[in-house]
């Protein structure tokens, strides 16, 4: 497996969309629908050209390697998932609880895959997620609300907090269930994919799922219509995007007087005022760079196991997590940080028990009963 390219766009773009996703939602915590929407918009509109071909009848999608049904369950959950982890920003979730609570996927993936698939583990393997467990609990209370404020402020802050982590709950077992049917999809994927007449052949499998994941859930966003007009215009009322460029003495003393209309020169600055709302900007970062993230996790789906995707995942995480608590602090309410990274060890430390006990013992077994199509 190629290795450096698929880690680089899983830690450099998820990574970057954590950074460009904490920024827009400290400021805009309802903005969840919209950054959900412009995400699915711009990955379906990247895959649509790769999957568009022509053939002697015209314009054709390129035959697909799995099932439209078993993209349609895919589609539902992939949805679900995203709307309600970005709909927690809106319940006082600090970024840092919010990234170390959803590597609990590592329990539940394992917990729906005994239940569901049959599948076994090690002890090495269990007495590691019961760490991780620990762990997600222990940075889920760093960031409880204190009660040192007045009874009826602080039961609200404690039911929205509690809201916000059910919303993630919620999402962290929907997301289980997507990786075993993904693990399914993968494993039975034919093994000489047919070409059309034209000649056209499917994409790789990654592709592929990336692209009817996003493209097929664009008619659920008329659900939240009246969130995106709500939230555009949330956005669009934010302060203008200034830009700014150094100059030098001479030509910052010449520049001083002149009517420069929207420029301003300031400090040896010139100042540009555009009309684009910061916001916007943000925005557009936030979706580029998940449209990135998205490709490397499912380029990682289709080579590896769905805990293993988890545990990949859980040190991008722990990585974003030290990115935000170092670039943005403690911006969304008091957390007890000595709690909160006592978590993150603990997630950490599972997490590498597990990778030690999947390595060394290579417990993971197949389902008892594997059905053959």
């Amino acid at each position: 497996m190629d290795w450096v390219p698929t880690l680089g766009l899983v830690f450099g773009g998820c990574c970057s969309n954590a950074i460009t996703l904490e920024r827009l939602t400290s400021d805009y915590p309802k903005a969840g629908s919209i950054i959900t929407f412009a995400q699915f918009v711009l990955i379906s509109l990247f895959g649509l050209r790769q999957h568009i071909v022509w053939t002697e009848n015209g314009l054709r999608l390129r035959p697909r390697r799995v099932k439209l049904a078993i993209y349609c369950v895919q589609v539902v959950l992939h949805f679900l998932i995203s709307m309600l982890n970005n709909a927690a920003f809106a319940y006082r979730i600090p970024m840092a609880v919010h990234i170390i609570f959803r590597s609990a996927g590592l329990v539940i993936t394992m917990i729906l895959g005994y239940i569901i698939a049959g599948k076994r583990y090690s002890l090495t393997q269990i007495l590691s997620v019961l760490v991780v467990t620990a762990g997600v609990v222990l940075t889920t209370l760093s960031a409880a609300p204190s009660r040192s404020a007045s009874a009826s402020s602080a039961e609200t802050d404690t039911w929205l907090y509690l809201t916000g982590i059910a919303i993630l709950l919620v999402a962290l077992v929907l997301s289980g269930c997507l990786g075993l049917i993904q693990d399914y999809a993968f494993r039975n994927l034919p093994p000489t994919p047919p070409a059309t007449k034209g000649g056209s052949e499917p994409l790789p499998a990654w592709q592929e799922s990336i692209f009817y994941l996003h493209v097929l859930a664009l008619p659920l966003f008329t659900l939240t219509r009246d969130d995106l007009v709500a939230q555009t215009t949330a956005l669009n009322h934010g302060p203008r995007l200034q830009i700014q460029l150094p100059l030098s003495p001479s030509i910052s003393t010449l520049l001083l007087n002149a009517p420069l209309g929207s420029f301003k020169v300031q400090a040896s600055r010139l100042t540009m005022q555009t009309r684009l709302p910061e916001p916007f900007l943000e925005l557009m970062l936030n979706t580029f760079t998940q449209l990135v993230c998205s490709a490397g996790v499912h380029r990682l789906t289709t080579k590896v196991t769905s805990l293993t995707v988890t545990l990949i995942l859980v040190i991008r995480k722990a990585v974003s997590l030290v990115l935000s608590v170092a670039g943005f602090g403690t911006s969304r309410g008091a957390v007890d940080l000595q709690m909160m990274w006592a978590g993150a060890v603990l997630v950490l430390l599972g997490t590498m028990g597990y990778a030690i006990g999947s390595t060394g013992s290579s417990k993971e077994q197949k389902p008892k009963h594997v059905k053959k199509d």
